[in-house]
């Protein structure tokens, strides 16, 4: 009897994690943490960092505005203040279209 068995997602990642997926040293990880009250990990008990899913989408918002866009931190501060769920839609988009974009590169490749 055949079954698919469930992907175990995790709960938690550690800052360790979370810098890698941004190929960015975990000190601006806690930086940004410090500068932006959008990134608010859990502590365990000894201390460490503990970042959801949404956290990390947190990250990955305050990622795309200084390190893609170019945006200094007080003005992407500004522009999460004015309107960080707007801010967040579009990485949301852009995230989307990067990975249409892979798969129809992949294709294409795979089609040659």
């Amino acid at each position: 009897m055949a079954y698919k068995e469930k992907e175990i997602e995790k709960l938690y990642y550690s800052i360790g994690e979370v810098a890698e997926i941004f190929n960015v040293a975990p000190s601006l990880i806690r930086f940004w943490e410090s500068e932006f009250d959008l990134i608010k990990p859990k502590k365990n008990r000894k201390g460490n960092r503990q970042f959801t899913r949404e956290d990390i989408e947190n990250v990955r918002t305050i990622y795309h505005l200084v390190k893609e866009k170019g945006f200094t931190l007080q003005g992407a501060k500004e522009m999460l203040k004015h309107d960080a769920q707007a801010v967040k839609d579009k990485v949301e988009l852009i995230d989307s279209l990067r990975g249409v974009r892979k798969f129809l590169v992949d294709l294409r490749d795979n089609l040659r």
